[in-house]
């Protein structure tokens, strides 16, 4: 009887003697070949592989080494393979595995370009079931943000392979690159989002975003004209009255560039604005940011016939649905928002400041002027109602500065803010209580159609 931990046998078709040893259960192990045509040399072989190790290519394996690479072998489904990993996992032995087949198994880069590919994503359709639940700009740019820093990062990696400690690498990654803390932070929730989805959907078992810090930065000062400036600016000769028209209504709602854009003829109610479109060229006109549809009113009736006026003028006819800030090149698209920007930077010059100095200030530093200058002067709840923003917090953001609600309140509390800034008929500044502001444009013998009054019909 054989009292050996293990069994040197010759195969009748081989010239070498093997060797398989047993295992702590006494199990029989995969022979190996002792590559020995002597019996007697096979036995000494053996016994040194069993104090001294199996030499190999790369290394030497012992017996019970040997053992688990038999158990391995010997896993003949997908259940037996999960089933040992788990176990590695739960002893800590593992972090993450991937099994072949499975949705954890894609590779990682290609489904983070499905999950913000306009045509394919599943994500994406499933937003689209809102209306207007996501623009195809925003999938694009994120798209850009996968292709530009986590394409370079995490190429050749699955899905199911990304570990928290990954993403923690990641972010230190970003913190190399010469961006924005505000740009870096949304290159990577632009994997976050998808990882997170991928969580939520089941195709991966654990969430490795979760727990993470990302950047933030010194509060930089925001450039704003003081009001002497805008009173000044609004006097001034612009060499486009569409864009002086457009930064005067920024000025005294705090509306972004895409919702003055989306302005169509059946948008302009007798003292306020409709606020239901925001424009881009890539996805057109859809609902505004954070699908805040509101009504924005306007105590500055000249400034309401200036957008009538503006409307009537457009090229291509005026009809419901034609835009405010038309452009004479093309039919249905708005004028170029740059244009607005050019505008207000040529007439910054005009008043006296220098090339550097018109580069600090952009359209979109009206929206922090019109908080800024009212917030204080009007309740939180109906300052949010005229610029659309979700939150305090948001709202103290464009507002820090020291520097459904009440239609009478917000009409009222606008008039005494921004009176002064603007001109009236003969170019002077306005008083506190007026209700005036100088817009003046040749106007069309048109009457426009507005969606809000029933009673109102066209004539040409």
């Amino acid at each position: 009887m054989n009292t050996y931990p293990f069994t040197v046998f010759k195969r009748s078709n081989r010239p070498y003697y093997f060797v398989s040893f047993k295992d702590a259960n006494g199990n029989v192990l995969s022979p190996v070949s002792t590559k020995k045509t002597d019996e007697k040399e096979a036995m000494k072989v053996a016994f040194l592989w069993l104090r001294d190790g199996i030499p190999n290519k790369s290394a030497i394996t012992n017996v019970h080494e040997l053992s688990l690479k038999d158990v391995a072998k010997k896993i003949k489904t997908e259940a037996e393979a999960e089933t040992l990993l788990a176990e590695m996992k739960r002893l800590g032995w593992v972090k993450s595995y991937v099994l072949k087949e499975t949705p954890q198994a894609v590779d990682f880069i290609a489904y983070l370009k499905n999950f913000w590919d306009w045509e394919n994503s599943p994500y994406i359709s499933e937003r689209l079931r809102e209306a207007d639940g996501i623009h195809m700009v925003h999938c694009r740019k994120q798209g850009q943000a996968i292709t530009l820093y986590w394409e370079p990062f995490f190429n050749g990696r699955l899905l199911g392979e990304i570990t928290a400690t990954d993403i923690d690498a990641f972010i230190t990654y970003m913190g190399t690159k010469k961006v924005s803390p505000s740009r870096r932070n949304i290159v990577i929730k632009a994997g976050f989002k998808a990882l997170r989805w991928a969580f939520s959907k089941g195709k991966i078992t654990i969430d490795p975003t979760r727990g993470h810090l990302l950047f933030t930065a010194p509060k930089k000062k925001r450039n704003l004209l003081n009001p002497t400036t805008v009173a000044a600016l609004f006097r001034a000769d612009w060499k486009d009255e569409r864009a002086k028209i457009a930064n005067m209504l920024a000025c005294v709602t705090g509306m972004r560039s895409g919702e003055v854009l989306a302005l169509r003829a059946q948008d302009l109610g007798p003292d306020c604005l409709y606020v239901d479109g925001s424009w881009n060229g890539t996805d057109k006109r859809k609902t505004p940011k954070n699908n805040e549809i509101r009504t924005v009113y306007i105590p500055f009736p000249d400034l309401m016939n200036g957008l009538i006026e503006l409307a009537k003028l457009n090229p291509w006819g005026v009809t419901p649905d034609s835009f405010v800030f038309w452009t004479p090149y093309k039919k249905n698209i708005p004028m170029r928002p740059g244009l607005f920007v050019d505008g207000l930077r040529g007439a910054l010059k005009k008043i006296g400041f220098s090339e550097d100095d018109t580069k600090k200030y952009d359209y979109h530093r009206w929206r922090h002027f019109y908080t800024a200058y009212m917030k204080g002067k009007m309740d939180r709840k109906l300052l949010k109602s005229q610029t659309g923003h979700l939150t305090d917090a948001m709202l103290d953001y464009y507002g820090d500065h020291e520097t459904e609600g009440d239609k009478e309140t917000i009409l009222t509390t606008s008039r005494v803010a921004f009176g002064r800034l603007l001109p009236d008929k003969t170019g002077e500044a306005q008083n506190n209580d007026s209700s005036t502001m100088g817009v003046f444009l040749p106007a069309r013998q048109k009457v426009l159609v507005f969606k809000k009054d029933p009673d109102a019909q066209e004539a040409g």
